[in-house]
């Protein structure tokens, strides 16, 4: 919208001029008259614009008014926000630091720490902790460099003061790892098979394995034959059942480590072509039993209890009831 005068108010705003600001360039405006402008064809052009101003124009009129405050220094206010600004609150302030604990069957306990809100109305912490999955180095847990390409995942099950029990969920093989291993000239055998465990662990193993040459070979290539593969294949859902089937999780893990099972898939296979570089690579676990907070405790090793502090001894004399009362 454009009014006559000195001053010029738009529909997105009002001009403020600041102090000594020079004074808005006057609009060329035709004279007032009885007879509207748009109605005389004889009016310029100019002026009858003025009058019905076109979108157009409207854009091109704001334009120039907020470049003309940008040059000389004022500035345009819009009223209908307000200027007051919310205090930032820093998020950690609602945050609190639990201490991650590692199963017994690693040799480092404090595995690290996580972040959760903390409790408020009828959002719990413990809830919101309880089925996160945290993925370690086995370098980190064993202490063990040579094992930095394994990678372990750890569940929360149980939230106790401010320690948060959890149990084995997966491995895996670090990318790099897996991509120094595929090379040319040589053949790539994999595997996987499911697996239940003595208590009651659905999991799946997936093995994978290379051809390498024989004792004396001269030629370059080890590729085998499909039909060895599919021999080599079914030797390995043989090994993985026999060696996954007979154990516990906590078993399970113990022979994942040192490679039991790839070194034993590598001595049967020898009768049908060597292979080399044979891993359990991953390890998923499909279905897990009902939760068992003593067994949990069990695979902790009962060190993790919840600090409720020491008894007391009382050293007051409980006087005895009279009978004649």
């Amino acid at each position: 919208m454009v009014a006559m005068g000195q001053w010029v108010v738009v529909v997105v705003g009002v001009f403020v001029p600041p102090p000594f600001a020079p004074p808005l360039p006057r609009l060329a405006w035709p004279s007032s008259s009885s007879q509207s402008r748009f109605e005389d064809a004889s009016a310029p052009a100019h002026s009858r614009q003025f009058n019905n101003p076109t979108p157009t124009f409207t854009l091109a009129l704001s334009r120039a008014i907020h470049r003309w405050a940008h040059v000389h220094g004022g500035h345009l206010t819009n009223h209908g926000k307000k200027g007051i600004k919310k205090r930032v609150v820093d998020p950690f302030t609602r945050k609190d630091w639990y201490d991650i604990k590692a199963p017994s069957i690693f040799d480092t306990r404090n595995a690290g720490k996580t972040l959760v809100n903390r409790s408020s109305g009828l959002k719990n912490a413990n809830d919101s902790l309880k089925g996160r999955i945290i993925e370690l180095s086995l370098a980190d847990l064993n202490k063990d460099d040579e094992n930095t390409f394994r990678k372990i995942k750890l569940r929360i099950d149980e939230v106790q003061g401010k320690n948060c029990l959890t149990n084995f969920h997966g491995m895996d093989f670090t990318s790099d790892k897996l991509r120094s291993l595929v090379r040319k000239w040589q053949t790539l055998i994999e595997a996987h098979v499911d697996i239940k465990t003595t208590d009651g662990y659905l999991v799946r193993l997936f093995s994978i394995a290379f051809t390498k040459k024989r004792p004396n070979q001269v030629k370059k290539t080890t590729y085998a034959k499909s039909s060895q593969v599919r021999e080599i294949r079914k030797k390995m859902f043989e090994i993985m059942g026999r060696e996954a089937s007979s154990c516990d999780l906590k078993q399970l893990v113990h022979k994942l480590v040192p490679e039991v099972i790839g070194r034993e898939i590598e001595k049967v296979s020898q009768g049908i072509y060597p292979i080399q570089n044979c891993y359990i690579r991953k390890v998923k676990i499909l279905k897990t039993p009902r939760f068992d907070l003593s067994k949990l405790l069990e695979l902790h090793g009962g060190d993790v209890a919840e600090d409720v502090g020491a008894s007391v001894k009382k050293d007051t004399v409980e006087i005895p009831v009279l009978t004649s009362v």
